[in-house]
């Protein structure tokens, strides 16, 4: 359940209405906020901004930044420095905005023009995977905003937009946010191609419905996981069981060759992190390691 408004409502501009803008000008709204104006350009970012954001004007990136108190820039990564340059240069930004960039790899740092001139600058990661759907808004009160700023008024206002949001904010600073967004990329997507993956060997195995196998197994071993670290593995690794692990390369390379590199250095990770934590003693680490850099026939 997200907060009950704290402060002062805000005049809210959205460049642009992507999967997280579109998502996080709704969720201010819920909170009481005036999302003014936003943009997009695209079919799918205008029909997600109608969905999301029905009334709200669609204006160009400067018009949507001059009339803004705060101003989210929900671009990709690589375009945020360029876009906060232009808008400096056309006079768009002013020194008492706010504005947010919500880059996960990024920090305050792609803000500097804006800085210059006055504006507060603040880094706002939402620590959530989006799909650009309603579903979206409610997700965002479970999760964490990832924050970092440069002074100490860009902490509270951040800490105080993501409580209001309904969300635990989470401070990382500056130097820190490459390794953070890799973490949840690697965890995340990743996590996305390795699923996608296990479901399309279990039709080649003859599994009808191949989410209805998964998803308590999955579930569970997520649970663990987050819960119980290391101690969580389980399955022919950290058993020891070299033939098993000699059987699914086979098994792998006959089906799809492509997954087989992939599942070697994971099951590599998984023997390094089991030899470590004490669940798999060295002569049998050793042995699994065998089995995996043994080439298939």
């Amino acid at each position: 359940m997200s907060a009950e408004p704290t402060g002062p409502r805000l005049r809210v501009g959205i460049i642009s209405a992507g999967r997280v803008g579109a998502v996080l000008g709704a969720a201010l709204q819920r909170v009481g906020h005036e999302v003014a104006a936003v943009s997009g350009v695209s079919d799918a970012s205008l029909r997600r901004a109608e969905e999301l954001l029905p009334g709200v004007p669609i204006k160009p990136p400067d018009e949507v930044a001059q009339d803004a108190e705060l101003l989210v820039l929900a671009i990709p990564d690589d375009a945020i420095p360029g876009m906060v340059r232009g808008l400096v240069s056309a006079g768009a930004l002013h020194a008492s905005q706010l504005v947010v960039h919500t880059s996960g790899a990024q920090g305050v740092s792609a803000l500097e023009p804006a800085a210059a001139i006055g504006a507060l600058p603040m880094a706002m990661h939402p620590a959530m995977t989006f799909t650009g759907r309603t579903e979206d808004v409610q997700r965002l009160s479970d999760a964490c905003m990832v924050i970092t700023a440069n002074e100490i008024t860009g902490w509270s206002v951040a800490e105080s937009i993501a409580i209001e949001l309904g969300m635990e904010p989470v401070r990382i600073p500056e130097e820190s946010r490459p390794l953070y967004h890799a973490a949840l990329t690697h965890g995340a997507n990743h996590l996305i191609t390795l699923v996608n993956e296990c479901q399309q060997l279990l039709r080649d195995a003859g599994v009808e419905v191949p989410g209805r196998v998964m998803a308590p197994l999955l579930s569970a071993s997520l649970d663990n996981a987050l819960r119980l670290g290391d101690r969580a593995y389980t399955g022919p690794v950290v058993r020891g069981d070299a033939g098993t692990v000699r059987r699914h390369l086979q098994a792998l390379g006959d089906a799809d060759p492509d997954v087989v590199p992939g599942y070697r250095e994971l099951a590599r990770r998984t023997a390094y992190r089991s030899e470590r934590s004490g669940l798999l003693r060295d002569d049998v680490a050793e042995r699994v390691r065998e089995a995996l850099d043994e080439e298939q026939a």
